[in-house]
């Protein structure tokens, strides 16, 4: 039996969508964050580039709803430190990374979070999230440069 072409098309558009969602199923908690980035900071130079992306996924979302409950404060703090850390995926990205496709598609993901963070309404530290954006984007690039090269 013969799939038609159809069939593939609309498999593949309600599949990327359902992929997209499970980055943001559980809620992460300054907890969750803290143990992450020690397990990043300690983890073997192969992991680190998917930690650290994870990690900064998780301060972008985390900062997100700070954002929206109106704690302004904690949620530039966890920007700031989410630009650091992307700094540290910069430096993190070598040849024979572990999960580099997935830390490309991570960040990307991520990135596109931060792009509507930045829509959402009036935010006091605008120029903060497009710098961090800028910062994501470039990591972003970077990681799927290196996924080609491999």
């Amino acid at each position: 039996m013969r799939k038609s072409p159809t069939v593939l098309v609309l498999f593949c558009a309600l599949s990327i969508p359902a992929c997209a969602a499970s980055f943001d199923d559980k809620v992460p908690d300054q907890q969750s964050i803290d143990a992450l980035e020690l397990r990043a900071t300690a983890a073997q130079p192969k992991e680190q580039c998917f930690l650290y992306a994870q990690l900064v996924h998780q301060m972008i979302e985390l900062s997100a709803r700070q954002i929206a409950t109106g704690d302004v404060e904690k949620a530039t703090g966890l920007l700031k430190r989410a630009q650091e850390l992307t700094h540290r995926i910069h430096m993190a990205i070598a040849g024979n990374d572990r999960k580099l496709k997935d830390a490309q598609i991570l960040l990307r993901h991520t990135a596109f979070r931060l792009k509507e963070l930045l829509h959402e309404g009036s935010f006091e530290d605008r120029p903060l999230v497009e710098q961090t954006l800028a910062q994501l984007n470039q990591a972003q690039s970077e990681t799927m440069l290196q996924v080609f090269r491999k």
